[in-house]
């Protein structure tokens, strides 16, 4: 009985973390194929850099999760990619927190991404 309830609080809390963050829009890893050359977004990957230089896409730069992302410009889009869209949901929610507008989460991540 005990067993069936932690296990059920973990799948709330996991759940709980896929939901997108209020105000951070969420694209399939298909979609970002489509904006990759837009020049007014802004691509950062927060995974770490020995995750980033395994395996990366171009447009985005390495700008692992805890780092200042107040450094980022404004005025732009920013999307968001990590391994599997939880880190990177993160970086999105302190984005918003830091005033940031459009910021926006590949879900999947890198292990949706067929590049």
């Amino acid at each position: 009985m005990e067993a069936a309830i932690v296990v059920g609080i973990l799948m709330l809390f996991i759940i709980w973390r896929k939901l997108p963050s209020k105000g951070v829009k969420a694209i399939t890893a298909q979609q970002l194929k489509t904006i990759l050359t837009d020049k007014d977004k802004v691509f950062i990957d927060v995974r770490t850099p020995g995750e980033y230089s395994r395996r990366h896409i171009v447009q985005f730069k390495n700008f692992p999760l805890g780092s200042d992302l107040s450094k980022l410009p404004r005025g732009k889009d920013i999307v968001v990619i990590c391994q599997s869209g939880m880190r990177s949901n993160q970086a999105c929610k302190q984005l918003k927190k830091l005033g940031y507008g459009n910021v926006t989460n590949v879900r999947g991540g890198m292990n949706a991404w067929r590049g």
